[in-house]
């Protein structure tokens, strides 16, 4: 009876710790489980604040299988609406409340970045740039027609044409896109306002090439904005009459941010065709109606909303009856991709090999003839495996010979060119060389010559503004303030630099946004400090911390 009751205690003992481990593991999994709800809770808390109050319209497709397509090259378009309390709606700051507040902003790359995050609110940039950027075709719709008033309108446009030299061709096109052919139907000569808006009233669309040339607001946008892309950002504006289409379908080779100004239009964008399209270096021909396939994107745009698409993304947009539209096409990196950096890379980087390294320079097999060529890549002869292979070596050995920074300055020295000049404050102004009082005035000149001493503080009025480069026996600096608002509308500018002044220039690149004493100019002596700070000054690439009296 001992052993019985001995044996029925350890039964239960058993069973009581099988029991506790039990509850033990269904505590564990219902903390697991717990811990499960929590992430997930999080996970949803982080999409809302990501979002801003957006909502995406991307079907049934969850976003795994979203990206897996995109990775495959599976555009789908995206739909973004954003609401008053994300920044996008009628709480939105408006234009000329966002360029205000540039000017309070000190560094210019970061008044770029405040005005990029303004353009695709409720967007943010780094998401943009991470899923959509060269990737995919995104319509933002605000609820907003005076998100983009005082950038450009009609009645802007009606001015231009009253007040300005446009000429039919280098500023103004007349187009039409009828029995799926696009017709130019641009008269010789000046476009005076009666036989612009006559062709307009025939169905034609009207497209103001470079609108930053006559408008000051869309000059100064897209100024700001060139620092942000690192790359030339320019501009079209479209006015097309109701019930008509004025161009055929096609693809561009520029990222185009396009800008619902006024009425309404329909919009059909379509992925590349084929991978030879993708991100293309140049822009395609027009096309017909057929072979476009179905679109990633069919959207009406309406006032206040944003359409980007990246280049290789065919589209054709009309007007429906009963509303005119005008947008502003907003354009940028052409011909700013790797290829393009190497373009010029690899001839240099040879040319240096072929002098410095004698593998490059050892002759070639005397019968590589024999066995090389089209005629026999498929001889199979056993030759051809270490031809090759000597070929990828000396190919891999290339690199190291690679003028990288030369050629990245040379691009450098081709962006500032493409710039459009910076506009200024008022109190940018006021610290410049503009600003100075100097005037005729009373039959002689009056207050010339305003002195700037070893105590005085000076910056660089933009960060993106100059680049240092070596040219030959030369160091030159080009700069952007002396530009044109018209593309390419005269020479690269610069100024040739003495040796011994790169230090100091390089000292305020590296100081910018602060000021710094002209004394304090790593030069070999004050007279050198007080000559290069002069030059500069008198350029309009420095201002002064307070304004300078004669």
């Amino acid at each position: 009876r001992k052993r019985k009751r001995v044996k029925r205690g350890k039964r239960k003992g058993m069973k009581g710790r099988r029991k506790k481990k039990e509850k033990e593991k269904e505590g564990k999994k219902g903390k697991r489980k717990e811990e499960k709800e929590k992430k997930k809770r999080r996970k949803r808390r982080k999409r809302k604040r990501l979002s801003g109050g957006q909502k995406r319209k991307k079907g049934k497709r969850d976003q795994a299988a979203g990206e897996q397509e995109k990775a495959e090259g599976g555009a789908k378009g995206e739909l973004v609406e954003g609401h008053g309390g994300c920044g996008a709606g009628s709480g939105a700051p408006s234009l000329q409340q966002v360029l205000r507040e540039l000017g309070q902003i000190p560094h210019s790359k970061r008044r770029a970045a405040r005005l990029f995050e303004w353009l695709i609110s409720p967007l943010p940039a780094d998401h943009f740039f991470s899923w959509m950027w060269e990737k995919d075709a995104v319509l933002v719709r605000r609820g907003n027609p005076d998100y983009y008033r005082g950038l450009f309108s009609t009645a802007e446009l009606d001015a231009v044409l009253r007040g300005e030299d446009v000429q039919f061709g280098l500023h103004l096109d007349a187009a039409r896109y009828r029995n799926g052919r696009r017709e130019t139907l641009n008269p010789p000569g000046r476009a005076l306002p009666a036989t612009a808006w006559s062709l307009y009233r025939d169905g034609c669309s009207l497209r103001l090439l470079c609108p930053q040339a006559f408008s000051a607001v869309v000059w100064q946008v897209l100024s700001v904005l060139q620092e942000h892309f690192g790359s030339m950002v320019g501009a079209n504006a479209y006015l097309t009459p109701p019930d008509s289409q004025g161009f055929a379908p096609h693809y561009d080779d520029i990222e185009a941010f396009v800008l619902q100004l006024e009425g309404k239009k329909l919009w059909r964008v379509y992925k590349p065709r084929e991978p030879a399209e993708e991100l293309p270096q140049f822009s395609s021909p027009n096309f017909g109606p057929q072979g476009l396939g179905k679109p990633v994107l069919q959207e009406v745009l309406e006032p206040g909303d944003l359409l980007y698409f990246p280049r290789g993304f065919i589209h054709q947009a009309e007007c429906e009856p009963g509303a005119h539209s005008l947008h502003l096409t907003l354009s940028t990196f052409q011909r700013n991709s790797w290829g393009d950096l190497l373009e010029p890379l690899l001839p240099a980087a040879l040319q240096a090999a072929v002098e410095e390294d004698v593998e490059f320079r050892r002759g070639l097999p005397r019968d590589y003839l024999d066995y090389m060529g089209v005629q026999h890549s498929e001889s199979g002869d056993p030759r051809r495996g270490p031809f090759l292979e000597k070929v990828q070596r000396l190919l891999a050995r290339l690199g190291q010979y690679a003028p990288v920074d030369a050629v990245a300055d040379q691009r450098a020295k081709g962006f500032l060119h493409d710039c459009l000049p910076p506009v200024l404050s008022e109190k940018e102004r006021a610290l410049s060389v503009h600003g100075l009082p100097a005037r005729w005035e009373a039959g002689q000149a009056w207050d010339v010559g305003a002195k700037i001493t070893f105590a005085t503080q000076v910056r660089l009025l933009r960060h993106g503004l100059t680049r240092l480069v070596s040219e030959d026996d030369s160091v030159l600096l080009y700069y952007t303030v002396e530009n044109s608002r018209v593309y390419h509308q005269g020479e690269p500018k610069s100024l040739e630099i003495d040796s011994q002044y790169t230090d100091a220039i390089e000292y305020l690149f590296s100081s910018y946004p602060g000021f710094v004493q002209v004394g304090d100019l790593p030069c070999d002596n004050r007279k050198d400090q007080l000559a290069l700070v002069t030059m500069l000054f008198e350029k309009g690439l420095l201002i002064t911390k307070k304004p300078l009296t004669p």
